[in-house]
């Protein structure tokens, strides 16, 4: 599905985004590699298994990229100028390798661009929960967006 204009989004709307993703060992070892996070509660199994959690936890910043990237089919794809930004960011329970996360997006607010007459901003918030229900991330995104009659000229 192609992603929506700011004028086919209003404040309240929900998006159950229809698939799950269970994050691998590899997932999270190599996002956490590559981006230099040498984190051993992320990287070293020994390590993490003399912590609380017993094993190692799924990077934040991993969940945080997945969470937002599988909203886009259903909200932005194609129609979006930019992030903005991305506030409120929580993790309330941790993930692990093998867990399955699905997200649920909420509009909470929408605005004309005072800069850009072709564009406005909608505020969406986030939440990722695993197999079990349990919310393990929460973000509200800020996204200028392109107006439907301005983006066809």
């Amino acid at each position: 599905m192609a992603g929506l204009y700011w004028e086919d989004f209003h404040v309240g709307q929900v998006f159950e985004h229809p698939w799950g993703r269970t994050i691998t060992e590899s997932d999270n070892m190599l996002f956490s590699c590559l981006t230099l996070n040498v984190q051993p509660l992320h990287i070293d199994a020994d390590f993490a298994s003399r912590t609380e959690w017993g094993r190692p936890l799924v990077n934040s910043l991993f969940t945080l990229g997945l969470m937002i990237g599988m909203t886009v089919n259903d909200t932005t794809l194609g129609t979006t100028i930019a992030n903005l930004g991305m506030s409120e960011v929580r993790f309330p329970k941790p993930l692990f390798h093998g867990d399955t996360i699905r997200v649920r997006s909420s509009v909470k607010s929408l605005r004309e661009s005072k800069s850009r007459p072709s564009a406005g901003l909608v505020e969406f918030e986030h939440v990722a929960s695993n197999q079990h229900q349990q919310v393990v991330a929460v973000c509200v995104r800020q996204a200028l967006m392109h107006k439907r009659i301005a983006h066809a000229r």
